[in-house]
């Protein structure tokens, strides 16, 4: 398969073109979906070379497919990345990246705000087998140079955050981590390469819940890791071969490439829609604060523009009134849908006390800074009148 048909082009060109040549296959414009699971080897010498690393080709679906091998080449090449490895969830490219990086004994240093399966998968996971997990505000790198030590192995943060939206410094943050040989991990999937570069920044390695703004249309379930080459074949037959078995499939593998074509168009609607609907709560008597990195209100605005192209898709908001008004809010909305997940067509919104966080107890919510009037939205791709005129409604009844 050509590595790259588009070198040195814009990023939509490459989101289209990278990695795939039409008249390689039959001419077929779109990439052909192969269903195999096994690979043929034209001798036994073939498969042994195979087997040990010494010839490229396919073995077997599980480390490997055209397909998914197409989608891992054009996601390194958007990341800036060496190469990359695509999974069958984006808690498949945790799991399996950091069963790879981490042994018993180790530290994660993790930001004090996570997606809550993130956060399952640290505190009753790893934690169970040796692996110290330690948070600490990465808003203020200082706060990981005074916890940092010999045993810590990997710093792992999301920035924007799931789901307040607070920012972390990947460059700063990036500086302290490498002078103790840690590795880096960010969570790009609020942002997507389109909006922001972690590895430019200084990060080691890059994860995604493909599943979100990368597929966009919410019909499939996937993940990616991007980062050096020869770790990820490590990660590729270690974390995902024998750890986790988290495995993409080809199908899914075509629908996220599908979604690439359009992510750049579909960014800058969903974030000049979360613009519209941020001011509009910012200036709302029932709220009391709105989170959101395109506001001149926002704390961390100068280190939003520094990273970030542009704000996003995702508004967070504190309603007044705590948990009550959450879903007061939430079960008025009649446009927006009332689901988790984010990065569809479909404006989603979903109140993490009542949802994605209700396992942490209260007070795990008040440490880790998920309020409970807290409301996240991720703002689709409808006409921004139409969204704005649900969002009020909504906060009539809240």
């Amino acid at each position: 398969m050509t590595q790259a048909k588009a070198p040195g082009k814009g990023f939509t060109t490459r989101a289209i073109h990278h990695g795939y040549d039409p008249y390689e296959g039959y001419g077929s414009v779109n990439p052909p979906i192969y269903l195999s699971s096994t690979y043929a080897f034209p001798t036994v010498e073939d498969g042994s070379a195979r087997f040990a690393g010494e010839q490229a080709g396919f073995v077997y679906s599980r480390v490997g497919n055209p397909t998914t091998c197409l989608l891992e080449s054009r996601i390194a090449d958007l990341e800036g990345g060496e190469a990359a490895l695509v999974t069958a969830s984006g808690m498949g490219a945790t799991t399996s990246l950091l069963w790879t990086l981490l042994a018993p004994g180790d530290e994660v240093i993790a930001d004090k705000t996570l997606y809550g399966c993130t956060f399952g998968y640290f505190n009753h996971g790893l934690a169970k087998f040796g692996v110290k997990i330690t948070h600490v505000d990465m808003t203020q790198p200082a706060n990981l140079e005074a916890a940092i030590s010999a045993q810590t192995k990997v710093v792992f943060f999301e920035s924007p955050a799931n789901p307040n939206m607070r920012l972390v410094d990947i460059e700063a943050i990036a500086a302290i981590a490498h002078r103790h040989d840690a590795k880096v991990v960010v969570d790009n999937t609020y942002c997507t390469p389109y909006l922001q570069r972690p590895l430019a920044l200084g990060a080691d390695y890059i994860v995604h819940s493909a599943t979100k703004y990368l597929g966009g249309h919410g019909d499939l379930i996937a993940g990616a890791i991007v980062g050096p080459k020869e770790s990820l074949d490590q990660v590729r037959f270690y974390g995902l071969k024998d750890m986790t078995g988290a495995v993409m499939s080809s199908q899914d593998a075509f629908l996220v490439l599908r979604g690439l074509k359009t992510l750049a168009l579909r960014m800058e609607r969903h974030s000049s829609n979360a613009q519209v609907v941020a001011e509009c709560l910012a200036g709302h008597a029932k709220v009391d604060v709105c989170h959101f990195p395109g506001l001149a209100s926002f704390p961390q605005l100068e280190l939003a523009r520094r990273q970030m192209k542009l704000p996003g898709g995702m508004v967070a908001f504190e309603l007044k009134g705590g948990i009550e008004s959450g879903r007061r809010f939430m079960n008025a909305l009649q446009l927006i849908t009332r689901a988790v997940s984010l990065g569809d067509a479909e404006s989603l919104a979903q109140h993490p006390a009542s949802m994605t966080h209700c396992f942490y107890t209260p007070e795990e919510r008040r440490e880790h800074l998920i309020g409970e009037g807290l409301v996240r939205i991720s703002l689709g791709l409808e006409d921004p009148e139409d969204l704005l005129d649900d969002v009020r409604q909504a906060l009539d009844a809240a």
